[in-house]
């Protein structure tokens, strides 16, 4: 191995693991090492999760637009959880966390925020669309500029995990009153059902934030809920032998 190659290989791995943890594997050549051995998960995962996340909920959003209908789905959930990831991030950014800690959360909310704006355009107009998007660049640019204090924006984090939690049992209601789960994706929910299952062990590698733990272990109680919805309502599949005879009719 060149010397000019082993600099790189070490800047790589401090990007997963700690100085410390680096010595451990590669000086002591102890690679049993509990606490190292869950960080470096807990990273890898982490960054697993960043990279899925840009395409998480493409399928919600392709199936959206391809049906041009949102039905069944609750703008009251795509505000919740839009209100409890944009909180959840921007409290992240300015705190400092490590980007593989909240990076999901940021392509989440991007694709929240795209979902969130064709409920509004299908289900209303175009007009309370744009109103809500501008609206809403405006709140993250005061919530991530360095305008809202430490403190308000822990609160407001606080106060999102209730939010979200009942946002998406408004969702599972909806899903029960129609007896179906209307334009949801069942890929989209799934993912966020890993997602945030995941999310329980790499916050509490990585951040050890009481709130951001709690928001993530609900999420995935919420997430469950709905995805077993999918299994409730799903379509019995029709006979060969039925199709035939209906198509002959």
């Amino acid at each position: 191995m060149s010397g000019a190659g082993v600099p790189l290989i070490k800047q790589a791995m401090l990007m997963l693991v700690s100085d410390k943890c680096y010595e451990t594997f590669f000086y002591k050549l102890n690679f049993l090492d509990v606490f190292c051995l869950k960080a470096l998960i807990s990273k890898c995962l982490g960054l697993a999760l960043v990279a899925g996340s840009t395409m998480v909920k493409v399928p919600q959003i392709t199936k959206i637009w391809g049906n041009q209908s949102a039905e069944g789905l609750s703008f009251i959930t795509c505000l919740s959880d839009l209100y409890a990831v944009t909180t959840y991030v921007c409290y992240s950014f300015v705190k400092g966390f490590p980007f593989s800690s909240y990076g999901d959360g940021f392509f989440i909310g991007i694709q929240t925020f795209i979902i969130s704006v064709l409920v509004l355009f299908f289900n209303m107009s175009s007009s309370p669309a744009s109103i809500f998007s501008l609206v809403y660049l405006i709140i993250v640019y005061v919530l991530a500029g360095g305008l809202t204090p430490i403190d308000t924006l822990w609160a407001l984090q606080a106060i999102s995990v209730p939010i979200m939690f009942f946002g998406r049992l408004a969702q599972a209601y909806t899903n029960y009153k129609n007896k179906g789960t209307g334009q949801l994706s069942a890929a989209t929910c799934s993912l966020l059902l890993f997602g945030s299952t995941a999310r329980v062990f790499t916050s509490i590698q990585e951040t050890g934030d009481f709130i951001v733990i709690l928001t993530y272990a609900l999420a995935t109680i919420s997430n469950a809920m709905i995805v077993s919805q999918f299994i409730m309502y799903r379509k019995p599949a029709v006979p060969k032998q039925a199709m035939k005879e209906k198509k002959t009719k």
